[in-house]
C-alpha cells in the first residue's frame, strides 16, 4: 500500500489532487486503522497540533496501547524508520548534552520547543553537579505542566530548569531573543526545525548562532527523508507538517545562515533517519 501511494504521488503532478486522495484513503481505511490507538492519534491530533508531547512520549515508551489487530498496527508504527529514529534521537540528545555539561561550569542552556523535557529529567545528576540553568520554552501549557511534574519528582527546581510558555518563533529576531534570554552556552532543539520553512529557519539559525557565547554550541536534529517513507505520514497518518529534507538541504540552510562550515559537526542516529548537527561558536 505504501508503494502504491508513492507511485500515485509520482504519476499525479497536482498537489490538490494528491491531498484529496490522501483524505479519501484515510476515510476508507479508518474502520480498520482506527483500531490502533497510535494511528488514530496521529490522524486526529487530540492535543490540537502535530507532533505533540504525548505522541512523542508514546513513541519513547515503545509500548502498543491497543488490543487485537490494533496491537499489531501500534507495533508496526512504532517499528517504522522514524519510530526507531525518534527513540534513538532522544538518547543521542541526552548523551550529547551530558558531554557538554561534564565540561562546563554553570552553563546557561536554552531548550527550544521543549515538549516533555525527557532528556532534562534524565540528566538530573549532571545538571545539579554542573550548576547548569535550563530555560525550556514551549507554547503547549499541557507539555509544560507535564515537564514540571516530572522534573519536580526528579528533584529539579526552577533554579535548575525554568519552564516558559513562549512562542519559539519569536527567537528568529536576535534583538528580541537577546533581550528575553541573554547570551547562551548551549542551545538545542530536536524536531521543531523540521516544521519551519527554509527562509524562516535560516533567520532563526542565524539568530541562534549570534546568541551563543564564544565556545557555545547549538545542537540541532533533522529528519533525513532518504531514510524514511513520507507516505506513511501523509496517507496512513495525517502528519504532513514536517518538511522532507536531505543533508544537502541542511548544509545549505546553515551556509545561508552565515554559519561557517568549520563550525559544523554532523552525526547520525544508528538507524540513519535523523541527523544531528553540532554548531560551535568560534
Amino acid at each position: 500500500m505504501v508503494q502504491d501511494c508513492a507511485l500515485f504521488e509520482q504519476e499525479v503532478s497536482d498537489p490538490a489532487a494528491i491531498k484529496t486522495a490522501q483524505s479519501y484513503f484515510r476515510k476508507k481505511t479508518n474502520p480498520v486503522l482506527s483500531t490502533s490507538y497510535g494511528v488514530n492519534r496521529i490522524r486526529t491530533w487530540p492535543q490540537g497540533h502535530q507532533g505533540d508531547y504525548m505522541t512523542l512520549e508514546l513513541i519513547y515508551k515503545n509500548m502498543p496501547m491497543s488490543y487485537g489487530l490494533g496491537y499489531y498496527l501500534d507495533k508496526y508504527m512504532l517499528d517504522v524508520e522514524l519510530g526507531v529514529g525518534v527513540r534513538e534521537r532522544i538518547v543521542k540528545l541526552r548523551d550529547l548534552l551530558k558531554d557538554e555539561l561534564a565540561s562546563r561550569r554553570n552553563p546557561k542552556v536554552l531548550d527550544i520547543a521543549c515538549g516533555s523535557c525527557r532528556e532534562v529529567f534524565e540528566l538530573t545528576p549532571e545538571i545539579i553537579s554542573s550548576g547548569a540553568k535550563f530555560s525550556c520554552v514551549d507554547l503547549d501549557p499541557a507539555a509544560l505542566d507535564f515537564a514540571i511534574d516530572r522534573l519536580t519528582y526528579a528533584g529539579l527546581t526552577s533554579e535548575h530548569a525554568e519552564m516558559l510558555a513562549y512562542n519559539a518563533l519569536r527567537i528568529f529576531d536576535f534583538e528580541t531573543a537577546l533581550a528575553e534570554f541573554g547570551m547562551r552556552d548551549i542551545i538545542y532543539s530536536v524536531g521543531f526545525f523540521d516544521y519551519l520553512p527554509d527562509e524562516f529557519l535560516i533567520k532563526l539559525l542565524r539568530s541562534l548562532y549570534m546568541l551563543l557565547n564564544p565556545g557555545g554550541k547549538i545542537i540541532a536534529a533533522f529528519k533525513d527523508v532518504k531514510y524514511y517513507r513520507p507516505q506513511l505520514y501523509h496517507w496512513f497518518a495525517d502528519w504532513d507538517g514536517f518538511l522532507q529534507r536531505t543533508v544537502v538541504d541542511f548544509n545549505r540552510l546553515f551556509h545561508e545562515a552565515n554559519i561557517p562550515d568549520i563550525a559544523l559537526t554532523m552525526t547520525r542516529v544508528k538507524s540513519g533517519s535523523i541527523v544531528f548537527y553540532t554548531v560551535t561558536k568560534q
